[in-house]
């Protein structure tokens, strides 16, 4: 068995695109029915992930879900870790105090916008800002939450630094502009790949992933068998140990086929 899992967004699914293209998901089928473990290390929840790629069952029943803080294999829930309430609190009163900032968290694939306006999380995250729900702070400890600003890239790292050095028991990244990830310390995709691969009991050498931002460098730096995208950040694409074609040509597509068949695709 080989495990295989790779980032969704600008990875498998093409920048402006509802779902990851047919001939990628046939592609991770293909590996499925030859016996591997395949699916998304996303930042996305488990139930938005299997929307983006057209509700195939196949290639998400693996799966690392909210940067690693769900694991799935086999279509069963493996592993779940949580943000406690209180610290989504203190992240609340932390964003209160910049400009434009805001905080969402998620009930399965619906996001809660408890802090900040709808306004600037459609500037941060336009399809989460369309149907988000506005809200109160949770009552219980959430799987997902973001921070998010209507800012360029500067303000969204200063956001991060800033909840870092506030909230200390929590890791944050920034995998786009205006958006913040949050984890606990520690924990994230990178451990979540290695949890998954104890799991299964598989070499390091049979453990590949594939990325392109700098909320996949944890797994790009973990994993033996790291790959970027050739439209990769410089950060991703300098971690990786494999590189490829462009997202924008189904490159996991030919990679993922290639190791269904056997073959190591990988030369430089």
């Amino acid at each position: 068995m080989r495990l295989i899992l790779t980032d969704i967004d600008r990875t498998v699914l093409p920048f402006g695109e509802q779902v990851v293209p047919e001939r990628t998901r046939a592609a991770l089928r293909a590996a499925v029915a030859a016996g591997h473990a395949v699916g998304p290390c996303t930042g996305r929840s488990a139930s938005w992930a299997k929307i983006l790629f057209d509700n195939d069952d196949a290639c998400v029943s693996t799966c690392i879900a909210t940067n690693g803080l769900q694991v799935y294999h086999a279509g069963e829930k493996i592993l779940e870790k949580t943000i406690p309430v209180e610290l989504v609190a203190r992240m609340a009163q932390v964003v209160e105090g910049v400009e434009h900032a805001g905080l969402v968290y998620f009930e399965d694939a619906q996001p809660m916008l408890c802090r900040g306006t709808r306004d600037d999380l459609l500037v941060a995250f336009p399809s989460y800002g369309k149907i988000c729900t506005p809200s109160e702070l949770p009552a219980h400890d959430v799987v997902k939450v973001n921070a998010f600003v209507a800012g360029d890239l500067d303000a969204t790292y200063e956001l991060a630094h800033t909840l870092s050095a506030e909230v200390g028991e929590l890791d944050f990244d920034v995998p786009q502009v205006g958006f913040t990830n949050i984890m606990p310390a520690g924990w994230n995709k990178g451990a979540a790949a290695l949890y998954l691969r104890d799991y299964l009991g598989i070499s390091e050498d049979d453990v590949f992933v594939f990325g392109d931002a700098e909320n996949d460098l944890t797994m790009l730096e973990a994993v033996k068998n790291s790959v970027a995208v050739a439209n990769a950040t410089p950060a991703a694409a300098a971690a990786a140990r494999w590189h490829i074609g462009p997202c924008a040509d189904e490159a996991v597509a030919d990679a993922a086929l290639a190791l269904a068949r056997g073959e190591f695709p990988f030369t430089r």
